[in-house]
């Protein structure tokens, strides 16, 4: 029987005894682990797409929840929701750049 090799690149950190021989169980512990990279790396992503989307909608539906109170004649409701405006949306903006700037310095 032939013996099989694999690329020193392709092979790192897949020897995790340190004997020099990649075993079976070594190997399927490596792809498992890549796996469950990949599966962390989507969540990941499909997390930030819900934030940003939650985030934009909160910043789109706020003038309106300052319409309503005003509409239902909560002037009190109005002014204060009005006066939190210019905190909420630098917050919002502020959590959203933090986040994304976060994941590329971890990119990097």
């Amino acid at each position: 029987m032939a013996k099989k090799t694999i690329d020193a690149d392709a092979a790192e950190g897949m020897d995790v005894n340190g004997d020099g021989n990649i075993s079976k169980a070594e190997m399927e512990m490596h792809l498992e682990f890549k796996r469950k990279e990949m599966e962390d790396q989507d969540a990941q992503r499909d997390a930030m797409r819900k934030m940003t989307w939650f985030a934009l909608m909160g910043m789109l539906l706020y003038p309106f929840a300052i319409v309503l109170t005003s509409f239902l004649e909560l002037d009190q409701a109005a002014n204060i929701v009005g006066d939190i405006a210019p905190t909420y949306f630098v917050a919002i903006s502020a959590l959203v750049a933090a986040f994304f700037g976060a994941d590329a310095l971890k990119k990097k």
